[in-house]
């Protein structure tokens, strides 16, 4: 009786063996899918809409990059990209958001430098380092500090030594935390112990508009969002934040021909740039990446890339991540030592840049 049981289970064990085999090897693919290698997502991507999350309002340097790149990317795609602005929290709101979606390649983050800041600053634990993965860096531009064509500064000069005499009785207008005026401030607190009232805005095309109505003394904004108010006579440029003049306002003088000592800064400035969650399959990061080059290389995206005064990139994997590394140390350094941040750069293992 013994022997005819054990010839009935022993096949019996043989199947079950087999299944749980089985089950195991499935596992395994789930496990490979979901962190981000390929698995031949991208043959059927895109499968639906792909939602373009904006992380600043309208009328900005990255909004304006946005809605422009959209429609010659959704050419080289095949597919439709959905267009929103997420305004908020230097953008940490739409940073959020696009972290919490499916990590599938049909939500993606059109966003610029501020995320960089969040960890020193508090204010989101997002950062690209950890939770994305770039599929493009657009372009880089440059920061311009900008007052009415009617305010009494006609130079950097005349402006940092009103703040030096008067500390915190010029409002200058900001775009929240980590925001690039914010950085700008720090530049000029940390080398010139210059002092400004902040009053902060969802935006570049917000702050341009407080600047506009009188709202605010100064702000900076980057080149791009401000040219052209800058053309028609309604802003004037003080500085360009770089160590020489740029080709799209050659008249606007460098801040170090006034203060060489803010050149241990630089090169520093905004950039903008397309990052996916960091989960999203390999295959499609590399499709969305090869899509967005052939757009951005367009002539047609170059010749507004040069209008808005913003440099050329278009890089992508590797070589994005260590740009997007060194723009973190400059600005979170640079912050901590004027006293801005809630935390120590260390704490995040982010490096100084060298002088």
């Amino acid at each position: 009786m013994k022997k005819k049981l054990f010839k009935i289970t022993l096949p019996i064990f043989a199947i079950i063996i087999l299944v749980l085999s089985a089950c195991s090897s499935n596992s395994g693919n789930a496990n490979s899918a979901s962190s981000g290698e390929g698995n031949g997502a991208a043959d059927s991507f895109p499968e639906k809409n792909i939602d373009g999350i904006i992380m600043w309002g309208e009328g900005g340097a990255t909004d304006i990059i946005a809605r422009t790149l959209a429609p010659i990317v959704e050419d080289e795609i095949d597919g439709s990209l959905v267009m929103q602005n997420k305004a908020g929290a230097a953008g940490a709101i739409a940073t959020q958001d696009v972290y919490d979606r499916p990590a599938d390649g049909h939500t993606l983050l059109f966003g610029a430098e501020n995320p960089n800041l969040y960890q020193v600053l508090d204010i989101s634990d997002r950062s690209y380092q950890e939770d994305f993965v770039p599929i493009s860096v657009i372009a880089n531009s440059y920061a311009g500090i900008i007052v009415k064509e009617d305010s009494p500064f006609e130079t950097i000069e005349d402006l940092v030594d009103f703040a030096l005499n008067k500390p915190n009785d010029l409002i200058f207008g900001t775009t929240g935390e980590g925001g690039l005026p914010n950085v700008v401030l720090a530049m000029l607190q940390n080398e010139l112990g210059s002092e400004f009232k902040t009053v902060p805005y969802d935006g570049e095309g917000p702050v341009t508009t407080a600047l506009l109505g009188g709202e605010v003394d100064v702000t900076s904004v980057t080149v791009s969002a401000a040219q052209d108010y800058v053309e028609s006579g309604d802003f004037r440029m003080l500085a360009v934040v770089n160590n020489e003049p740029i080709d799209a306002l050659p008249d606007v003088p460098a801040i170090t021909d006034a203060y060489p000592e803010i050149n241990k800064y630089l090169p520093w400035g905004p950039f903008q740039a397309v990052f996916a969650h960091k989960d999203t399959p390999a295959d499609v990061v590399e499709k969305l990446s090869e899509s967005f080059q052939a757009a951005i290389e367009t002539d047609e995206f170059k010749a507004t890339l040069a209008n808005l005064g913003m440099e050329y990139m278009n890089i992508s994997g590797q070589e994005a991540m260590d740009y997007v590394d060194q723009n973190r140390s400059t600005a979170a350094w640079m912050l901590y030592e004027a006293g801005e941040t809630v935390k120590s750069p260390e704490e995040f293992d982010i490096p100084k840049v060298a002088e």
